[in-house]
């Protein structure tokens, strides 16, 4: 099985580490100590080595952070996180701290005095988060100090660090050689008066040098650091034994290979103006460079190349999402055949989901660990089941499932919401408002220019004029095989990056309600030029092309809250998914296949 459903910490194990803890931090004289859910490449999903917060804490969200001080210890989560962080901490001992309505800054200088010293690991904080909390707490007379990590001292149980096998990214896939790319964005450094660029983004790596890895589930990267050179040379520091003969000879003389413990002394002696992604690199890199080096903060520059997909990458993604689509709608058939019954649970139906796509013989793991929310589960929005949360489905419940792959083609994501039995209206409702604001964004065209800011509240607009809203982005940036969350463009009212074509992104609007139920609705789009429109005046407009393809529960669909134009979409989607689908799925899913895609 791909996933597994144990706690990272039982709630006995919580106060004793804590208490550990703060006796290490008062060896190193800590005021405080900054705990954060992210490793030295600021990475989103982990090795067991860097699950530092989860064992301290229990909590298992993929963001937050906690600030561990001698009388108080926060953790702080975001909207995504409220109800799981409450279930998942010892609140006795663990304070969950809104974030980031409570900025972390105000909530340290509320409890410490001045003279306090403030305690953080430097390969796991960007630059750009020490210097602006520095800057925070300079007149409350709060001192930060990189040190050596108290959470890693203090762990009898410290994991190795991950020697995954090093893959090379064929170049069907990839659809540009490392060549290429090398040349390409070593001339635009040149082009800025740049000697070179730090890259410490494990997806960046990849993408630049056309291989995937296997150091951290879900997500096939190799942890790594490089500097890219002005001259199209790439230095990559990683274990040895991670490469095999294959990937040696694939990246060839260019790229020379050093150790990861060399990556320190190199920074050190890099000279002229070298460019440090602002948002990423870690503090420990800053401080490492050499009095030669000028550092330059921008964006690291893999970023928006890997951003826009290149045909090769697109027409990947449509292959994967068609045979990711062929597993769900087969999963989907068994689930309305067998739920009903109420012999399922949660775990029951991520194991059988995970069995559909293992049976396409292409996949290469699942995307990200699939959230399977029964009734109140589903309110829990990135909520991962476990042996102790495990529920039972029962008729009448709506069931989120939000789940993907990783094909060596493409990643996907999709979340359906089904009904178990015969549902509430109130439940249909506010699935209606959902569909209708999936919709809206599927619609869209916009002129070139615009950002995720400017389309986020079309996917709010039904939920709002009913009083409601959801507590997360409306979408994120997918790799190609690659993060299944990738930056840097968002439908988020926080993202204000231009969406160019080739972007893939997710359109999943959803609404939750504590206690009682969870609804979201999610495909993913890529970004491509608008075909003109009689009456336009010629202006380069953008639309949405679905790459996604599996039915949506039409059981749950109040059809008389829904406008011609958004019936329309939603029949032609589903006469396209059953087009695209019906000789992909097996003999006996045909028959269910046709009926969930029949006209509204």
């Amino acid at each position: 099985m791909f996933q597994t459903f144990e706690s990272p910490v039982r709630p006995e194990d919580g106060p004793p580490r804590l208490a550990r803890l703060r006796h290490r931090m008062a060896g190193q004289g800590l005021s405080a100590f900054l705990v954060p859910r992210t490793d030295a490449h600021q990475g989103e999903f982990v090795a067991a080595r860097d699950e530092r917060l989860s064992w301290l804490t229990g909590f298992t969200g993929s963001a937050g952070f906690c600030a561990v001080l001698a009388d108080a210890a926060g953790v702080f989560i975001d909207g995504r996180y409220r109800l799981q962080v409450k279930q998942q901490v010892d609140t006795a001992h663990f304070t969950p701290v809104p974030w980031p309505e409570t900025a972390l800054d105000d909530w340290l200088k509320q409890r410490l005095t001045a003279g306090a010293t403030v305690g953080y690991d430097p390969w796991l904080h960007s630059h750009h988060q020490i210097s602006a909390l520095q800057k925070a707490l300079a007149g409350a007379g709060i001192t930060l100090i990189a040190t050596d990590n108290p959470v890693d001292l203090i762990r009898d149980d410290l994991p190795a660090a991950p020697t995954g096998q090093v893959a090379v990214h064929p170049p069907e896939h990839a659809g540009e050689s490392h060549d290429s790319k090398r040349s390409r964005l070593s001339a635009a450094l040149r082009d800025d008066g740049l000697a070179a660029a730090v890259l410490t983004l494990p997806d960046s790596i990849a993408w630049l040098l056309n291989i995937r890895g296997s150091d951290v589930p879900r997500t096939p990267v190799v942890h790594a650091f490089a500097i890219l050179h002005g001259d199209g040379r790439v230095d990559l520091f990683v274990a040895g034994a991670k490469l095999g003969e294959e990937v040696r000879a694939h990246l060839g003389q260019s790229v020379t290979l050093r150790p990861p413990e060399a990556f320190g002394r190199a920074l050190h002696d890099l000279s002229g103006r070298i460019l440090l992604d602002k948002d990423s690199v870690p503090m420990q890199v800053v401080l490492c460079l050499g009095a030669g080096a000028e550092p330059v903060f921008s964006r690291d520059p893999c970023i928006l190349p890997k951003a826009r997909k290149n045909p090769a990458e697109i027409a990947g993604a449509g292959k994967a999402h068609l045979r990711d689509g062929a597993a769900m709608a087969g999963f989907l058939a068994w689930l309305e055949a067998e739920a009903p019954g109420g012999g399922l649970t949660e775990i029951d139906v991520v194991r059988r989901l995970e069995g559909f796509r293992r049976a396409t013989g292409a996949l290469r793991d699942i995307s990200f660990d699939t959230i399977c929310g029964a009734g109140a589960n589903g309110a829990i929005v990135h909520y991962r089941v476990t042996r102790q949360s495990n529920r039972r489905i029962r008729p009448g419940d709506l069931l989120l499932v939000d789940s993907g792959g990783q094909y060596p083609d493409g990643t996907t994501d999709i979340t359906r919401t089904i009904a178990v039995g015969a549902v509430g209206e109130e439940e249909r409702t506010c699935f209606t408002r959902v569909l209708q604001g999936m919709i809206a964004m599927s619609r869209v065209r916009w002129p070139k220019g615009l950002a995720g800011r400017d389309l986020d509240a079309l996917a709010r607009m039904p939920l709002w004029l009913a009083g409601q809203d959801y507590d997360h982005g409306t979408g994120h940036g997918v790799g190609a095989y690659l993060n299944v969350h990738e930056g840097p463009a968002r439908l988020s009212r926080l993202s204000a990056v231009p969406l160019e074509p080739g972007m893939i992104l997710s359109n999943e609007p959803g609404y939750y309600r504590e206690g009682a139920f969870g609804i979201r609705i999610e495909n993913l789009v890529v970004v491509e030029p608008a075909p003109d429109l009689p009456g336009g005046d010629g202006r380069e407009m953008l639309h949405f092309r679905t790459l996604t393809y599996a039915p949506i529960d039409r059981r749950l669909i109040r059809v008389e809250m829904l406008t011609p134009a958004e019936r329309g979409w939603l029949d032609d989607y589903h006469g396209r998914t059953l087009a695209l689908l019906e000789g992909r799925v097996s003999a006996g899913c045909r028959g269910w296949l046709r009926a969930a895609c029949a006209p509204l």
